[in-house]
C-alpha cells in the first residue's frame, strides 16, 4: 500500500462543461466536495498521506471569475473541515504548501484555522498544494539555502562548495514529507505540469480518464493495484 498518494485535480472546467454547468462557484464546489470521498477512501486503505494539488501560479492566468470560485470553494471546505468533528474522530490534520503571498486574506485565514484545529491529528495527513508550482518550490528552496549561508558569513565558493540535494530538500515547503509513492491525475492529461517536481524522481504515475468532481472509489482501488503491480526499482 503506498504511503504517500499525489493526486492532481483535473477535470473540473471538462466536467462543467459535459454536465452544462456554467456556474463557476457551483463547479468548484463539486470538486472540493471530492475530498470528503479522498479522506474516506484513504482512510479505508491505510494510506497516510495525500497531497491534493489544487491551484497553481500559472492557474492566475485564468478569468477572474474561475479564479475566485476555485478560492472560494476551497475557502469554504476548510471552513467546514474545521468545524467536523468527525474529522478529528478521524484522526485527519490538514496543512497547506505553496505560494502564500498568491493567496487572498480569507482563504490562507481559512487553511491557517483548519491547519490549527487539527494540529493534533496523526492518522492522515492531507496537504494542499495551492498556489503551488513544482518549479517556484525548488527556486524558493535555493533561495532560503542562500539566505542561510548569507547568515553564516559564508563566501560565495564556501556556499558553492555546501550545495546539494540534501541541502536543497531540507529547505522545500514541507522538508520531512515523504515522497509520494504514487502520483495520480484524473481527466485523461499524461503529464506532471510540474507537480512535486523535486520529490516525483521515483514516484509511480497513473494517469486516469474520469474527471476530477465525478472520480469513483473503484478509480481510486484500481490505481492502488495498479501501483502494487509495479516493481519498483529506485534507479537501481
Amino acid at each position: 500500500m503506498p504511503g504517500h498518494v499525489g493526486i492532481i485535480l483535473d477535470g473540473n472546467r471538462r466536467h462543467a462543461r459535459e454536465s452544462g454547468m456554467q456556474n463557476p462557484d457551483a463547479i468548484y464546489r463539486l470538486g472540493a466536495a471530492k475530498l470528503d470521498d479522498i479522506l474516506a477512501w484513504s482512510a479505508d486503505l491505510g494510506v497516510r498521506r495525500v497531497t491534493l494539488w489544487v491551484f497553481s501560479p500559472d492557474n492566475l492566468r485564468r478569468p477572474e471569475a474561475e479564479v475566485g470560485g476555485i478560492f472560494g470553494a476551497v475557502e469554504a471546505k476548510m471552513r467546514d473541515l474545521a468545524a467536523d468533528p468527525h474529522i478529528r474522530h478521524k484522526g485527519v490534520h490538514i496543512t497547506a504548501i505553496g505560494r502564500r503571498d498568491l493567496l487572498p486574506p480569507a482563504l490562507l485565514e481559512a487553511l491557517d484555522a483548519a491547519e490549527a484545529a487539527t494540529r493534533g491529528n496523526d492518522q492522515i495527513t492531507v496537504t494542499l498544494a495551492i498556489g503551488y508550482g513544482g518549479r517556484e518550490e525548488i527556486a524558493d528552496a535555493v533561495r532560503a539555502l542562500l539566505k542561510d549561508f548569507a547568515a553564516q558569513g559564508l563566501s560565495i565558493m564556501q556556499a558553492a562548495a555546501q550545495v546539494s540535494p540534501e541541502t536543497i530538500r531540507r529547505h522545500l515547503y514541507l522538508a520531512d514529507m515523504p515522497d509520494p509513492d504514487l502520483i495520480i491525475r484524473t481527466s485523461g492529461e499524461v503529464r506532471l505540469s510540474g507537480f512535486m517536481l523535486w520529490q516525483s524522481v521515483h514516484s509511480e504515475l497513473y494517469f486516469c480518464d474520469v474527471n476530477w468532481p465525478v472520480m469513483r472509489r473503484i478509480d481510486y482501488l484500481r490505481a492502488i493495484r495498479a501501483y502494487q503491480r509495479r516493481e519498483r526499482r529506485f534507479g537501481a
